[in-house]
């Protein structure tokens, strides 16, 4: 850790003298820098490289310039792949900051056991996600159909997931489940940083406790409403192993993320295309974590 200090000097003046950087922070920056640099960076530099290419993974190629670029563009499936995931995107931050935001005012409430409820809820975000996927895949399509049969409900007999226009709207109910116990936490850790004195003298007031939720809590804890949207939006971007284990992109593939296109094309020889792919989706994560830093500047949130 270097340090300052400002000194006198024999004439007078101040100057400002600095200790050297302990050699045991270098021990530890320079192999994580190192290890970075060669399993993220390298592999994006050259990932890049070979997007202005006609490279299928192996073998000679030749440079195409932006031809891969101008391609995608028009390519139905990959325009299809950035509707589906940034629709599911949008509805499920709104499903998750919704849900996980009442969790947490009513985890924060004095209720009974609310430790012990903290904890059960926290339970799916231990979770390995392709598990998840596919404990869910088998209730939607067996035994959720097997209880529609047994009721008489028509419209729960056949498979949300074999359904092309609904499969989408189970892929957000099981993300949300698992998504939602990470931002409950952060909201909870937000509610528990407004001053208990607040409350006192909006009650003293007469406020109630839906004016106190509207007109105190939700003002208060704006920061972490912004950091959950932003961090979710980006994680629900790449998402991936839900839906694989949900519905492998199907029916057809209307339920196929972006991830999923560029990973099928590394596999179906469309190296340098998906790479393409997979530049521009970088850019847009770019942009994004740029808007949550311009959002989040001067906050004391997190």
């Amino acid at each position: 850790m270097s340090t300052s200090n400002v000194v006198t000097a024999g004439d007078g003046t101040r100057r400002r003298s600095s200790r050297r950087v302990e050699p045991i922070y270098y021990f530890f920056l320079v192999p994580t820098l190192v290890l970075f640099t060669l399993a993220i960076t390298v592999p994006g530099v050259i990932g890049i490289f070979f997007s202005f290419t006609d490279s299928i993974g192996l073998g000679e190629w030749n440079f195409n310039g932006l031809t891969n670029y101008i391609a995608m563009f028009s390519d139905p499936a990959i325009l299809q792949s950035y509707l589906f995931t940034f629709g599911f995107s949008i509805a499920t931050v709104i499903l998750v900051n919704i849900a996980a935001f009442l969790l947490a005012v009513g985890l924060t409430s004095r209720i009974r056991f609310k430790t012990g409820l903290r904890t059960i809820f926290v339970i799916p975000m231990v979770i390995s996600g392709i598990i998840i996927a596919y404990v869910f895949n088998f209730l939607f399509s067996n035994s959720i159909p097997a209880a529609g049969a047994a009721t008489g409900i028509e419209w729960l007999q056949t498979s949300l997931l074999a359904n092309p226009d609904l499969a989408w709207v189970a892929i957000v109910v099981v993300t949300a489940w698992q998504a939602i116990p990470g931002t409950m936490l952060i909201y909870i850790a937000g509610l528990l940083s407004v001053p208990g004195d607040v409350y006192e003298a909006a009650s003293i007031d007469g406020a109630t406790k839906s004016q106190q939720l509207t007109r105190i809590t939700i003002p208060l804890v704006a920061g972490y409403v912004v950091i959950n949207i932003i961090l979710g939006f980006k994680g629900f971007l790449n998402a991936y192993d839900i839906i694989v284990g949900l519905t492998n992109g199907g029916p057809g593939t209307s339920t196929r993320s972006v991830a999923m296109t560029i990973i099928a094309g590394f596999n179906g020889g469309d190296y340098a295309y998906q790479m393409a792919n997979a530049t521009i989706f970088f850019i847009v994560a770019v942009l994004i974590s740029l808007l949550q830093l311009s959002l989040t500047r001067g906050r004391n949130a997190l």
